[in-house]
């Protein structure tokens, strides 16, 4: 069984219930499962089979998730390409995978055979207005058949090309099979603090091509309706949030923080609101107690990556509310394995650590890709020995809760101490007018490498920077304080929300030869 019957199940118990709501259309389970299997028909009728890749670029809408059911169906498989990706950025993912066929949303349909990279697709197809040399996405629809396509599925088959730049830059695409899909279905309905159910409405913030996306065949196998937003605005979404009864979401933390810093929070109404999923990037303790405060007891962590099919730890509503009550420094910990998945922290030698001994995080299990597409080596870097080798440092807890300390490459060497910014990020979060922070290391004649933090202050305050270093003194060693601080009005942000460390970063090291770290 898979997402085909599941779907077909779905259509069957619930078949009148709204399954999918994006502005004022709403599509039930049975016109959900239709539809794609419509358009599983069309593209096979346009000459693709199994294991052939369908390029998509969209903002969120309805038709992305018929997409993904309808190319579930057929057997292809999908390179989502993230709305924000730039127009060299869409090339180069396309030139790399090699799709047949192109569907663009609205505000994409630029894109032909004589585009850079283009030349493998064969058709076009626009969901939005008509476009020239592009196919009507309605009318493939209404032309094709619904009768379910007879494609034969093992869990071994290509599923997903999952595009990511990582902390290179270099955009690499994580090949997820059927059966990594199915494992990381799996592991979201075990790992729920409150398990979906119809009527429930799950909120789908960020693009649905990206981390988003993994949660919504979890959500539909539960009857759930998904309820899809075009861009975040704290105040707007805070009202949904009491008009369409929204019960689950997912966030980054930087939406987080939005929330925290809208005059409007402390008046809305979020008693629908059974849980709210963060993760993606370190959220800071102090930021963690204040959202349980103001917005709920309703918070629950996850750490993953698209190299694991989605997250493979949690940090549960229940582990919250005892970490507030008893053990508040567990707040800084991502939680513990969940599923069948295996996750290690292990030195260089590949043994456990345990206490204050800092190893790499290491992860074992079903959902853990077969590697990156057309990159051989890169792919035999992280896959070791049946191990995915994520490249974060973490150390464990006697109880098994795993605390992220950096990633490999973000960890500052200043005058040979190790200094993890994450730690540094932290302790500024307590500070009352930091609204967000990035801390990185930039050139230091005498210790190779200093600890600089660029700081957003709230609106209307006006800290100095010898105020940031004497906050940060009261709480840090002497070696992790920031030596000097810059005050920005916003951070650089990649495409999925999380701050781009790598270009905050970048400006100070412009013309150095060496880099130290």
């Amino acid at each position: 069984m898979g997402f085909t019957y599941f779907l077909r199940r779905a259509a069957r118990y619930w078949g009148d219930t709204v399954a999918v709501m994006h502005r004022e259309r709403e599509l039930t389970y049975c016109q959900l499962d239709e539809r794609s299997s419509r358009l599983a028909n069309a593209l096979l009728g346009l000459g693709l089979t199994k294991g052939d890749r369908v390029a998509v670029q969209a903002r969120n809408c309805a038709a992305l998730v018929e997409i993904e059911c309808a190319l579930y169906k057929a057997g292809l498989v999908k390179a989502a390409l993230n709305p924000r990706f730039t127009v060299h950025e869409a090339a180069d993912v396309v030139e790399n995978c090699a799709p047949r066929v192109m569907i663009a949303g609205a505000g994409y349909a630029t894109y032909d055979r004589s585009s850079p990279g283009f030349n493998s697709v064969e058709a076009f197809i626009s969901l939005g207005e008509a476009a020239n040399g592009y196919a009507d996405y309605e009318t493939l629809i209404s032309c094709a058949t619904a009768d379910l396509p007879d494609v034969t599925l093992s869990s071994d088959d290509l599923a997903v090309l999952h595009f990511s730049s990582g902390s290179t830059g270099t955009i690499k695409a994580a090949m997820q099979t059927y059966g990594n899909r199915l494992a990381s279905l799996r592991k979201i309905l075990l790992g729920m603090d409150s398990p979906a159910k119809p009527g429930d409405r799950l909120a789908l913030i960020g693009p649905v091509t990206h981390a988003s996306g993994m949660l919504m065949q979890p959500y539909l196998y539960s009857g759930a309706t998904l309820v899809l937003f075009d861009t975040f605005e704290p105040a707007h979404f805070l009202r949904e949030i009491e008009r369409l009864r929204i019960t689950h979401v997912f966030m980054v933390p930087a939406m987080i923080n939005m929330l925290l810093n809208d005059p409007t929070l402390d008046t809305a109404d979020l008693k629908s609101l059974k849980m709210l999923g963060y993760g993606a990037a370190p959220m800071a303790p102090a930021r963690i107690q204040e959202a349980w405060t103001r917005i709920g007891p309703v918070l629950s962590q996850g750490y993953g990556a698209s190299e694991s099919t989605s997250g493979v730890t949690r940090l549960s509503i229940a582990d919250h509310a005892d970490a507030i009550a008893h053990r508040p420094e567990r707040l800084a910990s991502c939680g513990r394995p969940t599923g069948e998945t295996e996750v290690l922290v292990v030195d260089e030698h590949g043994c456990e650590v345990m206490g204050d001994a800092i190893g790499e995080v290491v992860i074992r299990g079903a959902d853990v890709f077969q590697g990156y597409w057309g990159e051989p080596e890169l792919t035999r870097e992280v896959l070791v020995d049946g191990w995915l080798r994520t490249g974060d440092l973490a150390r464990v807890d006697e109880d098994g809760f795993i605390y992220l300390v950096d990633r490999q490459k973000d960890m500052i060497i200043s005058g040979g101490f190790n200094v993890y910014p994450t730690e540094i990020e932290a302790s500024l979060y307590q500070h009352s007018d930091v609204m967000e922070v990035c801390v990185v290391g930039v050139p230091d004649e005498k210790w190779g490498e200093s600890v600089k933090a660029v700081v957003v202050l709230k609106s209307g305050r006006n800290t100095s920077a010898e105020e940031i270093i004497a906050h940060c003194r009261a709480r840090l060693a002497d070696y992790k304080l920031p030596r000097t601080v810059s005050f920005v009005a916003d951070l650089p942000k990649n495409a999925s929300g999380k701050v781009a460390r790598k270009l905050v970063r970048e400006q100070y090291w412009q013309g150095i030869s060496r880099r130290v770290n």
